[in-house]
């Protein structure tokens, strides 16, 4: 069997496309070590694939950090398929809080030096000595102790568009980024509670243990993330504390939490909380853009790409050459907006 997908992209969207099946989606991750990442990845995948799972999947030496989806209907055997493994006794699922459309539409199963990118070369450190965990109702009641200092350990077009009230959330673009700053953010609350959360829990997991080794003494961090806080909410009648969506790294950009909107259309400035990718596959601009302003500048983030969109197939890609794409707008780093 061939360990890679080799269907093009439209192929493998027009047939997601054509599957009516309900599909759930999950994510989990666990840090343990895995002698031989590659062996284990290519047994994986064979297994994962007779179960059409697509999703993305990062391996290594330190663990694993899975995003997927599958057919409703295989749900409970890929639960048999992971808790056969001993190593995932009582591991966590987060089942998506909403799922309006499609997640993913192949499966990525990729070997990595980690699975979330850290920067962290200090031998000494101990991914297992990390923070305690908070369920939903213990997370809300310590939110609420004076002196508690919340940390939002996402990016900060994630917490923009979503996060709870009071917390800190430093204008960063990666998780490597933010956890070389910790220090300097909060040298001086080192014996103050620190809360920390994340959108599955797996970045929280590391960060934690990060601050402990760098010295903070009382460091919690939600149990599975928004992502399993909601779920639980939801569930026990719990006071939802989350105020916006939830940026999720796949094909839907965003799960809502609440109908609060509290980020603005990075174009006109009105209220509107979801990201679009720009229309010019050369930009691919991660920005927001409401309706109004997408109909106007037909998806585009500025006039330049959206004179391009115009151009024919062929000069568009010779236009793209040796150029990367992706790009993340960030109020922090670009002043106004992006167009008048």
């Amino acid at each position: 069997m061939l360990l890679r997908n080799i269907v093009n992209r439209e192929e493998l969207k027009k047939r997601m496309e054509a599957d009516q099946r309900p599909y759930t989606t999950i994510s989990f991750y666990r840090y343990f070590n895995i002698e031989n990442p590659v062996e284990f990845r290519n047994e994986l995948y064979v297994k994962l694939v007779n179960l059409e799972v697509v999703g993305r999947i990062y391996l290594a030496h330190e663990g694993i950090n899975a995003q997927i989806a599958l057919p409703s209907e295989h749900f409970e055997a890929l639960k048999g398929l992971i808790y056969s493994y001993p190593f995932f006794e009582g591991l966590r699922l987060n089942i998506a809080i909403e799922e309006k459309q499609k997640s993913f539409i192949k499966l990525d199963l990729k070997v990595r030096e980690k699975i979330v990118a850290d920067g962290i070369t200090d031998p000494t450190f101990n991914i297992e000595n990390s923070g305690q965990y908070l369920k939903a109702k213990e997370w809300n009641e310590m939110m609420e102790k004076d002196g508690t200092v919340i940390i939002d350990m996402r990016n900060h077009y994630e917490s923009e568009v979503g996060r709870f009230k009071g917390a800190s959330c430093p204008d960063t673009d990666t998780f490597r980024e933010e956890l070389a700053r910790i220090d300097d953010l909060y040298s001086e609350k080192k014996d103050q509670t620190i809360l920390m959360y994340c959108t599955g829990g797996i970045r929280c997991e590391k960060a934690s243990a990060w601050m402990k080794h760098l010295g903070y003494s009382e460091v919690y961090h939600l149990e599975g993330g928004i992502i399993n806080y909601v779920n639980q909410v939801k569930k026990d009648g719990i006071e939802n504390k989350f105020k916006g969506v939830n940026f999720v790294f796949d094909q839907r950009l965003a799960e809502r939490v609440s109908e609060d909107v509290i980020a603005e259309c990075h174009q006109c400035g009105k209220p509107w909380d979801l990201h679009v990718n720009c229309a010019n596959v050369g930009c691919h601009l991660l920005f927001i853009q409401c309706p109004d302003c997408a109909k106007e500048h037909e998806g585009c983030c500025c006039e330049e790409c959206r004179t391009v969109i115009h151009l024919p197939e062929e000069k568009q890609k010779e236009m793209r050459k040796g150029k990367p794409a992706g790009r993340i707008f960030s109020k922090g780093r670009f002043p106004g907006k992006l167009m008048a």
